[in-house]
């Protein structure tokens, strides 16, 4: 395609292509299921299985790669069943309905064990029967996260045909992520709180009326004790999954499909091998994915190294102090996150979203450099602008990801006549969790590369010490200058796209 010189790009939004605020705060809502039903397993795993359960790192590392993987796998099935349904409720709210209400009340059997499970003997090697309950429970929650978070994605696509006002309802979907990440930053601290410490499943229902009724339940575990970190986990997923439970009956009620009664209720079905082959020959979405794929791949495989920064570096391995640092720590990334959603959004706004990204990620290589002194043990609340800045970033990042994604979709609808949001979100939601599947998997052989034991307590070496903080700057910097390069030659900028949409709304009218 040949680009028109006299079709402008537009920073006005018309009207009609606005999406109402409660339109994307609902839309926001998803947020629950796809932080805490797919990211807080990993952020809690190492301190439920590893810290208390006394499972080997490199077990759990093992374990979070195949949980990735079984994700990966029902992905495209559902990015294909959604893009095919028909219904009066459109192609994706029923499954944010249903799976999303069944997702949240089974997300507490991810952890629905109890102690002395023992271990299995393979090949002469003992391995923790908690191992085994991490795989058969991810095999079959996940894919009940997937029925939902592949049609929930495609809504992103699907409120409006706006170039910039997809930039805006990401940047409301972000908004309300932050305090979903809120949750995971909190999940940490929940668990090691005073009320946990003698804690059992006979005592369980007093605890909780503590909780409901005294202040001093709240506070860290005293140190030298140790709380029923599984106890308080199982308690803690419970609470989240009813919320999840309900946010997916707001969003049914609430959100809309745009796109769905003129024009995909209409269109051919998709075939399920163009979920995967045909998608990956738009050029647009080869280079989207080859951009945001370092970028989550650095992160995710260094993404437990900065709890342990924090505690064992920190805090000297003191889990309680390290857990109270690290809720204040997910507060900060909660306020600088929504800090960073105004300002590249208002980037994006002005030079385009190639620009906001590139913008976004050479921020984010000063930021990971100084996580090397932003962890000091002698200045502590230093550690607060690590983990701010991080989101600071890494809040940008994914809105603009976001929004590229529709802007990637309409380019295939004018090469195709098609629209396959499910498609394209399904395979890029495979290839991305293979990749991030490696890093979470890479994540556990990491920590074991450091010799890091969880015996030691806070005696760590110096040189696991060491190993833990450069890496934790190191990784995430390598895949950052990767996704630099790629987003530095993507095509579809604000011109390029105010000319798709001319053409398409004269193939086949506005929507």
């Amino acid at each position: 395609m040949q680009e028109n010189p006299s079709v402008q790009a537009s920073t006005v939004t018309a009207h009609a292509d606005k999406v109402p605020v409660p339109q994307k705060l609902a839309y926001g809502l998803g947020t629950f299921h796809d932080m805490w039903g797919h990211w807080l397993y990993p952020n809690i795993g190492f301190q439920v299985f590893n810290i208390f359960l006394g499972v080997a790192p490199w077990l759990i590392g093992v374990a979070l790669f195949a949980n990735r993987v079984f994700d990966a796998i029902a992905d495209p099935l559902f990015g294909w069943l959604s893009d095919n349904t028909r219904t009066r409720w459109g192609r994706r709210r029923p499954y944010i309905l249903i799976a999303g209400v069944i997702g949240g009340l089974c997300f507490p059997l991810l952890v629905a064990v109890g102690p002395g499970w023992g271990t299995t003997t393979i090949f002469g090697r003992e391995i923790s029967n908690y191992f085994w309950f991490m795989i058969g429970s991810s095999a079959l929650f996940l894919p009940i996260m997937s029925a939902f978070k592949v049609p929930y994605d495609c809504m992103g696509a699907e409120m409006t045909p706006d170039y910039n006002e997809r930039t805006s309802v990401w940047s409301f979907r972000n908004g309300v992520q932050k305090f979903a990440e809120l949750g995971l930053f909190f999940g940490a601290q929940f668990m090691t709180m005073a009320v946990w410490v003698g804690a059992t499943n006979e005592n369980v229902w007093a605890r909780i009326k503590q909780l409901l009724t005294s202040a001093t339940a709240w506070k860290a575990a005293p140190e030298g004790t140790l709380p029923n970190i599984l106890l308080g986990a199982q308690v803690y997923c419970t609470v989240l999954g009813v919320l999840m439970a309900i946010a997916s009956v707001v969003m049914f009620f609430t959100i809309r499909e745009r796109y769905y009664g003129n024009l995909a209720s209409k269109q051919d079905k998709v075939k399920l091998i163009d979920t995967l082959g045909m998608t990956l020959k738009c050029r647009p979405f080869r280079m989207q994915l080859l951009m945001k794929m370092p970028y989550a791949m650095g992160t995710s495989m260094v993404g437990a190294l900065g709890y342990y920064d924090t505690v064992y570096y920190v805090c000297r391995g003191n889990l309680g102090e390290g857990a109270v640092w690290n809720f204040r720590m997910g507060i900060a990334g909660m306020v600088f996150g929504f800090l960073g959603i105004p300002v590249f959004s208002y980037i994006a706004r002005r030079l385009g979203k190639r620009h906001g990204v590139m913008a976004v990620l050479i921020a984010a290589l000063f930021v990971f450099a100084a996580t090397w002194w932003l962890y000091n043990p002698d200045i502590k609340w230093l550690q607060i602008f690590a983990t701010g800045l991080i989101a600071f970033t890494g809040a940008g990042f994914w809105m603009l990801d976001g929004a590229i994604g529709g802007d990637v979709i309409d380019y295939d609808e004018l090469e195709t006549g098609k629209r396959r949001e499910g498609a394209f979100t399904a395979c890029g939601s495979w290839i991305m969790k293979v990749g991030m599947a490696l890093g979470a998997g890479a994540s556990g052989v990491i920590l074991s590369v450091t010799g890091f034991d969880a015996a030691l307590g806070g005696g760590q070496t110096e040189h696991t010490l060491f190993m833990i903080r450069f890496l934790l700057a190191v990784v995430p910097i390598a895949g950052i200058l990767l996704a630099l390069v790629m987003i530095y030659f993507f095509p579809l900028t604000p011109e390029k796209m105010a000319e798709i949409r001319q053409q398409l709304e004269v193939r086949r009218g506005k929507v």
